[in-house]
């Protein structure tokens, strides 16, 4: 018998897959231990969640509703990447401290760490994206140059060849774990172009009376799908939907795409023991729209260079915050 209560109202809203994970994981995961010493629920592999990124050429944002999202610390932390930033400093700045208890001296020496400098995480995510290969010196190195720069790459692989099939983006890198505080939990992606199939047209509406085909070329859907090898569902995995979505909208608008859907493919799926209460009042709650998202750059140019001031979330109107405990 369930020992969490079922949502009372039917829909096919995107969000009740994520909440039907959450279910499923408190009453059947397995009891694990893990490496923060916090305990979980756990089950592997369990289906893929897939969510829209526009509605009849719209854009959304998959940002839970069932309780709030803080959508300023998941672009924050995602233009934080983006630069191939490793210093925690750099977000403890402005007020986003997700990434503190892991660059707090007491974590970095308990790994060894001792000659590196507070809030230095290694060759993390942005590293990996920006400069894959290029040798770890400290957060403070200018790496301009150096290494593969996979962001750029599949840009270019976008905007001259869509159906290209290698449109990776990996921050699995095994020889650059022991330098890192934490191996990547989301930590490979995969890009795709879709051109919806249009509707046939007679011989003498697909030709002009010069003979030209007239026939509009449709516009390329980009489609991402992550595998996460390690899903915090309580804090994390809401923010990776988030980011990986606001992601794909961004690579969206520079190669002048329309966002299509992100699947998001996971691994080790689990609820912290601390957790259980806050997710079962969570799982009360009925899921509302998911908010609009508006990017008010011009569109195509660069990835680089962005401020959280070009992005406008529009309707995010979710329940009220629910507390937990982050384990490091």
């Amino acid at each position: 018998m369930s020992t969490v209560p079922s949502t009372t109202v039917a829909s096919n809203h995107e969000e009740h897959q994520y909440l039907e994970l959450v279910r499923e994981i408190l009453d059947h995961g397995e009891h694990r231990p893990d490496r923060t010493g916090t305990g979980t629920y756990s089950i592997f592999a369990p289906r893929p969640l897939k969510f829209s990124l526009n509605a009849h050429g719209s854009p959304i944002l998959p940002l839970l509703t069932t309780k709030r999202v803080f959508s300023r610390a998941i672009i924050a932390e995602l233009l934080w990447f983006i630069k191939g930033d490793t210093s925690s400093r750099t977000l403890s700045d402005i007020g986003v401290k997700i990434w503190d208890g892991n660059g707090s001296r007491e974590f970095l020496d308990n790994l060894g760490l001792t000659d590196r400098a507070e809030g230095d995480l290694g060759p993390v995510y942005g590293f990996q994206w920006r400069h894959f290969g290029a040798e770890y010196v400290d957060a403070q190195t200018d790496y301009t140059g150096q290494g593969v720069d996979q962001l750029a790459s599949i840009i270019h692989k976008l905007r001259t060849n869509p159906f290209d099939r290698r449109l990776i983006l990996s921050a699995w890198n095994p020889k650059d774990m022991s330098k890192m505080v934490l191996p990547p939990c989301h930590m490979f992606a995969q890009f795709y172009v879709s051109y919806p199939r249009q509707k046939q047209k007679t011989p003498s509406q697909a030709t002009s009376q010069n003979g030209d085909s007239t026939a509009e070329k449709p516009k390329g859907h980009l489609h991402c799908q992550l595998y996460q090898r390690s899903c915090d569902m309580g804090l994390g995995v809401p923010f990776n939907i988030a980011s990986y979505a606001l992601l794909t909208h961004m690579l969206a608008h520079v190669c002048d795409l329309v966002p299509g859907s992100l699947t998001h493919v996971m691994g080790d799926a689990h609820v912290y023991l601390d957790h259980v209460d806050a997710l079962k009042t969570q799982l009360e709650r009925e899921p509302r729209e998911f908010p609009g998202l508006e990017i008010t750059r011009e569109k195509g140019g660069s990835i680089d260079d962005w401020k959280a001031e070009d992005f406008v979330i529009k309707g995010y109107d979710p329940h009220k915050s629910i507390a937990m405990k982050m384990s490091v």
